[in-house]
């Protein structure tokens, strides 16, 4: 059993009220459903995909331009992102996989979500992310930056940012490991 934080949705509220019509993302629980969803979406073979992790420790994925809240069906979710696909001699495999999300803004801990879930659907990937952004919430201006090469400085108003992940809230989940 794997203990996770679970993220909730902290993006703007106007496009949470757009996207509820959306489907949610399509859920990958083994390979041939990843070849199934490529083959429906052969733009994310070159322009990657938009992906969560939900509750339950399984990966959604979603095109690209899609919004993450959407993919998530509305709800909390382990990870977020976006990631890339490359053609292995075993099938696809995830090449490129970054925690981008503004609407869930997950901290880079949540790669423990992300791993387990590609493990448990036997979908070969990085050992961590490829492309990892550290977000803060400025606690002077209560905006959320986007920390670069480790310089934890509001972008609006030149307060120090925390060194700790402080976006909102977060609870504790407990997912089934992935397989051996």
């Amino acid at each position: 059993m794997l203990e996770l934080n679970a993220y909730t949705y902290v993006g703007p509220e106007e496009i949470r009220r757009a996207v509820t019509a959306h489907p949610a993302g399509v859920s990958i629980h083994i390979r041939e459903e990843l070849d199934r969803w490529l083959q429906a979406h052969p733009d994310a073979i070159h322009e990657g995909a938009t992906w969560v992790v939900d509750l339950t420790g399984c990966l959604r994925l979603a095109p690209r331009r899609s919004e993450h809240v959407a993919c998530a069906g509305g709800q909390d979710v382990l990870a977020a992102g976006e990631l890339d696909f490359q053609r292995a001699a075993t099938g696809w495999a995830v090449t490129g996989i970054s925690n981008q999300s503004t609407g869930y803004c997950p901290d880079t801990d949540c790669w423990a979500a992300v791993s387990a879930a590609l493990a448990r659907a036997g979908i070969p990937g990085p050992p961590g992310f490829t492309h990892a952004i550290v977000f803060r919430r400025c606690p002077r201006c209560g905006e959320l930056n986007l920390v670069k090469e480790q310089w934890f400085v509001c972008a609006f108003c030149d307060a120090d940012l925390p060194a700790l992940w402080n976006i909102a809230p977060r609870r504790r989940v407990v997912v089934d490991e992935a397989p051996s």
